[in-house]
């Protein structure tokens, strides 16, 4: 049985990295791929665990070879996803969640239309100016460059099947989960999954 792809997408300082890892938590059955960057390791994170930390020369060798699902430049870094961890991951009946942006979420769906997309909106442009402030890493400049970069990734919310918005966290991580449990029990998963049992029924 073929695993499920989820693709969360969303504006920086949506919340998606925290709903992600509290999914993640929830529910052993989903496996996150991680991306390659270019970017340098924020405090706290881990090389194989948050990301696959390479230098642009190693990214662009692996781009050339073609072993990226989807590929972004975002604010002079670069993001990849293994094409080939992700397809073994499937294969094997794994359900996978890519945590990726608008860019790579497109890509995505292009070469994989059964990928199921989900995009996680702030309840007001005012808390993602506060939320991108609260983390203190950033010039103003800065973020005033994101909140313009996240108006242009919004508007392409159509895009995607589900949307989740963000305001209070339990309910918006509940919302999440339900989405990926509704699409475990389509019927034709279903079917793949219980076939025998539910040709028992039906007889």
């Amino acid at each position: 049985m073929t695993g499920i792809l989820f693709i969360v997408a969303a504006p920086s300082g949506a919340g998606k990295t925290s709903l992600v890892a509290a999914l993640l938590q929830r529910d052993p059955k989903l496996r996150l791929s991680v991306s390659y960057t270019t970017r340098p390791p924020r405090e706290g994170e881990v090389d194989g665990r948050h990301y696959h930390f390479v230098d642009r020369a190693t990214f662009q060798a692996m781009l050339e070879r073609g072993e990226f699902l989807e590929s972004a430049e975002v604010y002079g870094n670069c993001y990849g996803t293994s094409q080939r961890w992700v397809s073994e991951q499937l294969a094997s009946g794994t359900d996978v969640l890519l945590e990726i942006d608008c860019q790579g979420a497109a890509q995505v769906r292009r070469l994989m239309p059964e990928a199921v997309g989900i995009f996680v909106l702030p309840p007001s442009l005012k808390v993602l100016r506060e939320r991108l402030e609260r983390r203190g890493t950033e010039q103003p400049e800065a973020i005033a460059r994101r909140l313009a970069a996240a108006q242009g990734e919004m508007r392409r919310v159509s895009e995607f099947d589900y949307v989740i918005i963000n305001d209070q966290f339990d309910e918006a991580l509940e919302d999440l989960t339900s989405v990926v449990r509704a699409e475990r029990l389509k019927v034709a998963r279903q079917m793949e999954r219980h076939g025998r049992l539910i040709e028992s029924l039906t007889k």
